[in-house]
């Protein structure tokens, strides 16, 4: 078994190939880089590796373009207001351009329209959609289809019987909700696409039973919690999907404290300490992004959009089942340790 100083050696290798791939990066020939932009990104909370890769990505970009990069972010996911506050101040700080991570998906739509047609200034959805027509372009992943893919990979741990629940994430604590028969339309937040991907997926199964979803604003203890909850519930309980880095967190950290060795999680994202949860046996898979394209790609198009170079309306940085078995190959470092553009 692979020990943490392996992974610590691991991650110190991929921050030394990442240092020296931003130094001798250059901007390709069509994007002058004569002129310093302010882009400001705004995600949906200032902590947590997913972010920090995010800001690792733009950071990068940001260097190779010449842009001043103004990053902020509330300190909950939850904190809607905080959020349209920092665009407002964007537009009053007259940025060139806006990157947002909205944490709600209607919330923020009217402040992006202001800063979009009021005062001109381009707006990059990125990781989540928003609901303004006026957003240049979209970066992030599919969560539909990443939903899909967690159902899979757990209904196929499950041998497609037993009982499921979902820790799924939101822009506010919302009570525990039962889960329909049939799917349901949750809308075109990313939470709520993951949710009815993963939900769309097991309804092919007959012997597969969603029994709980339980929704935590993006809290590790409040995931926790949720966990026992569920647990206690519901004592025949298989296996668990978790739908964002918070929620798998706080629902692995419960079934290693309580040693329940026969659950199976399908969790989100690839922190170094997921990368010790799959090590371990407490995770048995995980729904990997790509963060650090995220960052990237938001500030490169951002300055391309302000060149007058035409973007894609949307670009699909995909996600990855990751596992034991898939871990270490060479294309998947490139996710987990995201240094090579």
């Amino acid at each position: 078994m692979m020990s943490k100083r392996f992974w610590l050696i691991l991650f110190c290798c991929a921050v030394a190939g990442f240092t020296l791939n931003s130094c001798i990066s250059s901007p390709p020939d069509y994007i002058s880089t004569a002129k310093t932009r302010s882009v400001h990104m705004i995600v949906k909370m200032s902590r947590g590796d997913y972010w920090n890769t995010v800001k690792l990505g733009a950071e990068a970009a940001a260097q190779e373009f010449n842009v001043k990069l103004t990053f902020k972010a509330p300190d909950s996911e939850s904190d809607i207001d905080e959020q349209i506050a920092m665009v407002e101040d964007a537009i009053n700080e007259k940025a060139d351009v806006i990157v947002l991570a909205a944490s709600s998906y209607m919330g923020l739509a009217q402040v992006v329209d202001k800063a979009a047609v009021f005062n001109k200034i381009p707006v990059i959805s990125v990781d989540a959609e928003v609901g303004s027509a006026r957003v240049s372009t979209y970066i992030g992943s599919n969560g539909y289809e990443a939903g899909q893919k967690s159902a899979e990979r757990l209904i196929k741990l499950l041998d497609a019987h037993g009982e499921i629940g979902i820790i799924n994430f939101t822009s506010s604590s919302e009570n525990v909700q039962p889960v329909a028969s049939t799917a349901i339309d949750f809308g075109a937040r990313d939470a709520d696409e993951r949710e009815r991907g993963f939900l769309n997926y097991a309804a092919r199964y007959p012997n597969i039973h969603v029994v709980e979803i339980a929704y935590t604003p993006s809290n590790i203890a409040n995931a926790e919690e949720l966990t026992r909850e569920m647990l206690n519930q519901h004592p025949r309980l298989r296996g668990m999907a978790t739908l964002n880095e918070t929620a798998s967190q706080g629902a692995a950290k419960t079934i290693q404290q309580l040693g329940l060795k026969g659950i199976r999680i399908v969790a989100f994202d690839s922190s170094p300490s997921m990368m010790e949860l799959l090590q371990d046996g407490t995770v048995q898979a995980t729904v990997v992004q790509n963060p650090f394209s995220n960052g990237y790609l938001a500030i490169k198009h951002a300055v391309e959009i302000l060149e007058g170079i035409k973007v894609p309306e949307r670009v699909d940085t995909g996600t990855k089942i990751i596992d034991l078995d898939n871990m270490l190959w060479p294309e998947n470092q490139k996710l987990l340790f995201p240094f090579v553009r």
